[in-house]
Protein backbone atom coordinates (compact mmCIF):
# COMPACT_ATOMS: atom_id res chain seq x y z
CA UNK A 1 0.00 0.00 0.00
CA UNK A 2 1.27 3.46 -0.92
CA UNK A 3 1.92 5.80 1.99
CA UNK A 4 0.87 9.39 1.32
CA UNK A 5 3.30 11.94 2.76
CA UNK A 6 2.93 15.72 2.77
CA UNK A 7 5.80 18.12 3.48
CA UNK A 8 4.78 21.69 4.32
CA UNK A 9 7.31 24.01 2.69
CA UNK A 10 5.40 27.08 1.53
CA UNK A 11 6.57 29.58 4.16
CA UNK A 12 9.20 32.27 3.87
CA UNK A 13 11.22 31.13 6.90
CA UNK A 14 12.43 34.67 7.50
CA UNK A 15 13.64 34.05 11.06
CA UNK A 16 16.53 31.91 9.84
CA UNK A 17 17.70 34.73 7.58
CA UNK A 18 18.46 32.70 4.45
CA UNK A 19 17.68 33.65 0.85
CA UNK A 20 16.39 30.22 -0.18
CA UNK A 21 13.35 28.43 1.29
CA UNK A 22 14.28 27.09 4.74
CA UNK A 23 13.92 23.39 3.79
CA UNK A 24 16.81 23.88 1.35
CA UNK A 25 19.18 24.91 4.15
CA UNK A 26 22.28 22.73 4.08
CA UNK A 27 23.20 20.57 7.05
CA UNK A 28 26.71 19.69 8.17
CA UNK A 29 26.57 16.33 6.36
CA UNK A 30 25.97 18.07 3.02
CA UNK A 31 22.28 17.24 2.75
CA UNK A 32 19.52 19.83 2.92
CA UNK A 33 16.85 19.69 5.61
CA UNK A 34 14.37 18.39 3.06
CA UNK A 35 16.79 15.83 1.63
CA UNK A 36 17.20 14.23 5.05
CA UNK A 37 13.41 14.11 5.28
CA UNK A 38 13.24 12.31 1.94
CA UNK A 39 15.97 9.92 3.11
CA UNK A 40 14.03 9.23 6.30
CA UNK A 41 10.84 8.61 4.34
CA UNK A 42 12.63 6.13 2.08
CA UNK A 43 14.23 4.47 5.13
CA UNK A 44 10.79 3.79 6.64
CA UNK A 45 8.64 3.16 3.57
CA UNK A 46 11.10 2.31 0.82
CA UNK A 47 10.10 3.73 -2.51
CA UNK A 48 6.48 2.94 -1.75
CA UNK A 49 5.62 6.49 -0.66
CA UNK A 50 3.95 9.30 -2.57
CA UNK A 51 5.44 12.60 -1.42
CA UNK A 52 3.59 15.86 -2.01
CA UNK A 53 5.29 19.14 -1.15
CA UNK A 54 3.25 22.28 -0.46
CA UNK A 55 5.21 25.12 -2.02
CA UNK A 56 4.92 28.90 -2.07
CA UNK A 57 7.94 31.10 -1.41
CA UNK A 58 10.56 30.70 -4.17
CA UNK A 59 8.86 27.47 -5.16
CA UNK A 60 10.98 26.94 -8.26
CA UNK A 61 14.02 26.10 -6.11
CA UNK A 62 12.19 23.29 -4.30
CA UNK A 63 10.63 21.95 -7.49
CA UNK A 64 14.06 21.84 -9.15
CA UNK A 65 15.63 20.08 -6.15
CA UNK A 66 12.91 17.39 -5.83
CA UNK A 67 11.42 16.78 -9.28
CA UNK A 68 10.27 13.29 -8.24
CA UNK A 69 7.70 14.77 -5.83
CA UNK A 70 4.20 16.06 -6.49
CA UNK A 71 3.45 19.68 -5.67
CA UNK A 72 0.56 21.70 -4.31
CA UNK A 73 0.78 25.49 -4.52
CA UNK A 74 -0.34 27.76 -1.69
CA UNK A 75 -0.59 31.02 -3.59
CA UNK A 76 -1.31 32.83 -0.31
CA UNK A 77 1.87 31.59 1.36
CA UNK A 78 2.68 35.09 2.63
CA UNK A 79 -0.81 35.60 4.12
CA UNK A 80 -1.67 32.18 5.57
CA UNK A 81 -0.18 29.68 7.98
CA UNK A 82 0.27 25.90 8.00
CA UNK A 83 -3.46 25.20 8.45
CA UNK A 84 -4.22 26.42 4.94
CA UNK A 85 -1.16 24.80 3.36
CA UNK A 86 -2.11 21.43 4.84
CA UNK A 87 -5.74 21.97 3.82
CA UNK A 88 -4.72 22.31 0.18
CA UNK A 89 -2.63 19.15 0.35
CA UNK A 90 -5.33 17.06 2.04
CA UNK A 91 -7.95 18.24 -0.44
CA UNK A 92 -5.64 17.14 -3.26
CA UNK A 93 -4.79 13.79 -1.65
CA UNK A 94 -6.09 10.41 -2.72
CA UNK A 95 -8.31 8.21 -0.55
CA UNK A 96 -6.62 7.00 2.61
CA UNK A 97 -4.69 8.48 5.50
CA UNK A 98 -1.92 11.07 5.18
CA UNK A 99 1.36 11.49 7.05
CA UNK A 100 2.56 15.08 7.15
CA UNK A 101 5.49 17.03 8.52
CA UNK A 102 6.76 20.57 8.71
CA UNK A 103 9.48 21.12 6.12
CA UNK A 104 11.95 22.45 8.67
CA UNK A 105 12.27 19.44 11.01
CA UNK A 106 15.54 17.51 11.23
CA UNK A 107 14.79 14.17 12.86
CA UNK A 108 16.01 10.68 13.65
CA UNK A 109 15.04 8.10 10.97
CA UNK A 110 13.67 5.88 13.75
CA UNK A 111 10.81 8.39 14.23
CA UNK A 112 9.18 7.14 11.05
CA UNK A 113 9.80 3.51 12.01
CA UNK A 114 7.56 4.12 15.02
CA UNK A 115 5.11 6.05 12.88
CA UNK A 116 4.90 3.19 10.36
CA UNK A 117 3.33 0.87 12.91
CA UNK A 118 0.57 3.40 13.58
CA UNK A 119 0.07 4.07 9.87
CA UNK A 120 -0.34 0.34 9.30
CA UNK A 121 -3.22 0.46 11.81
CA UNK A 122 -4.55 3.64 10.15
CA UNK A 123 -4.56 5.38 13.55
CA UNK A 124 -4.36 9.20 13.75
CA UNK A 125 -1.39 10.34 15.81
CA UNK A 126 0.84 13.24 16.84
CA UNK A 127 4.52 12.68 17.61
CA UNK A 128 5.49 14.23 20.95
CA UNK A 129 8.51 14.89 23.12
CA UNK A 130 7.77 15.01 26.85
CA UNK A 131 11.35 15.77 27.88
CA UNK A 132 10.93 19.53 27.39
CA UNK A 133 8.11 22.08 27.41
CA UNK A 134 9.02 25.48 25.94
CA UNK A 135 6.53 28.34 26.07
CA UNK A 136 6.95 29.20 22.39
CA UNK A 137 6.35 25.63 21.13
CA UNK A 138 3.13 23.70 20.46
CA UNK A 139 2.26 21.80 23.64
CA UNK A 140 -0.21 19.04 24.40
CA UNK A 141 -2.31 17.52 27.17
CA UNK A 142 -3.92 14.08 27.27
CA UNK A 143 -7.31 12.68 28.20
CA UNK A 144 -7.76 10.09 30.92
CA UNK A 145 -7.89 7.47 28.15
CA UNK A 146 -4.46 8.46 26.86
CA UNK A 147 -5.43 10.41 23.71
CA UNK A 148 -4.46 13.97 22.75
CA UNK A 149 -6.84 16.46 24.40
CA UNK A 150 -5.37 19.95 23.84
CA UNK A 151 -2.81 20.95 21.22
CA UNK A 152 -1.56 24.51 20.86
CA UNK A 153 1.08 27.03 21.88
CA UNK A 154 -1.24 28.39 24.57
CA UNK A 155 -1.83 25.09 26.41
CA UNK A 156 -1.44 25.44 30.18
CA UNK A 157 0.25 22.60 32.03
CA UNK A 158 1.50 20.97 28.86
CA UNK A 159 2.92 17.46 29.17
CA UNK A 160 5.45 18.07 26.43
CA UNK A 161 5.85 19.41 22.91
CA UNK A 162 4.42 18.32 19.58
CA UNK A 163 7.21 17.58 17.14
CA UNK A 164 5.51 18.47 13.84
CA UNK A 165 5.26 14.95 12.35
CA UNK A 166 1.67 13.68 12.37
CA UNK A 167 -0.83 11.38 10.69
CA UNK A 168 -4.53 11.66 9.98
CA UNK A 169 -6.37 8.40 9.36
CA UNK A 170 -8.64 7.69 6.42
CA UNK A 171 -11.63 7.74 8.79
CA UNK A 172 -10.71 11.10 10.34
CA UNK A 173 -9.48 12.97 7.25
CA UNK A 174 -12.79 14.47 6.10
CA UNK A 175 -13.52 15.71 9.63
CA UNK A 176 -10.07 17.26 9.90
CA UNK A 177 -10.49 18.97 6.52
CA UNK A 178 -13.77 20.55 7.64
CA UNK A 179 -12.08 22.10 10.65
CA UNK A 180 -9.04 23.26 8.68
CA UNK A 181 -11.49 25.13 6.45
CA UNK A 182 -13.04 26.82 9.49
CA UNK A 183 -9.89 28.00 11.28
CA UNK A 184 -8.35 31.41 10.73
CA UNK A 185 -5.79 31.97 7.98
CA UNK A 186 -3.05 32.57 10.54
CA UNK A 187 -3.77 29.44 12.57
CA UNK A 188 -1.38 26.53 12.64
CA UNK A 189 -2.72 23.13 11.52
CA UNK A 190 -2.77 22.07 15.18
CA UNK A 191 -5.81 24.28 15.70
CA UNK A 192 -7.82 22.31 13.17
CA UNK A 193 -6.77 19.06 14.82
CA UNK A 194 -7.61 20.38 18.29
CA UNK A 195 -11.10 21.41 17.12
CA UNK A 196 -11.71 18.03 15.48
CA UNK A 197 -10.79 16.40 18.79
CA UNK A 198 -12.96 18.76 20.83
CA UNK A 199 -16.01 18.96 18.57
CA UNK A 200 -16.03 15.59 16.81
CA UNK A 201 -14.26 13.41 19.38
CA UNK A 202 -11.75 11.97 16.94
CA UNK A 203 -9.10 9.90 18.73
CA UNK A 204 -5.52 11.03 18.20
CA UNK A 205 -2.78 9.07 19.91
CA UNK A 206 0.52 10.55 21.11
CA UNK A 207 3.63 8.81 19.76
CA UNK A 208 6.47 9.38 22.20
CA UNK A 209 9.83 10.08 20.56
CA UNK A 210 11.45 11.72 23.58
CA UNK A 211 14.46 9.39 23.28
CA UNK A 212 15.08 10.43 19.66
CA UNK A 213 16.20 13.72 18.15
CA UNK A 214 13.80 16.00 16.32
CA UNK A 215 14.77 19.65 15.88
CA UNK A 216 12.56 22.31 14.29
CA UNK A 217 14.84 24.82 12.58
CA UNK A 218 13.70 28.37 13.29
CA UNK A 219 16.95 30.07 14.27
CA UNK A 220 20.69 29.64 13.72
CA UNK A 221 21.08 27.97 17.12
CA UNK A 222 18.50 25.33 16.12
CA UNK A 223 20.54 24.55 13.02
CA UNK A 224 23.67 24.25 15.12
CA UNK A 225 21.92 21.83 17.47
CA UNK A 226 20.58 19.73 14.60
CA UNK A 227 24.04 19.46 13.09
CA UNK A 228 25.26 17.70 16.22
CA UNK A 229 22.91 14.82 15.38
CA UNK A 230 23.28 14.38 11.63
Amino acid sequence: MTTQVVILAAGMGSRLGRSLPKPLTELSDGRTIMQQQFDNIEHAFGRNAKVTIVVGYKLEHIIEAFPEASFVYNEQYDQTNTSKSLLRALQASQAGGVLWMNGDVVFDPTVLDRAAAMIARDQSFVTVNHSKVSDEEVKYTMSAEGYIKELSKTVKGGLGEAVGINYISSADKATFIRHLIKVNDQDYFERGLELAIEKERILVEPVDISDLYAVEIDFAEDLERANHFV
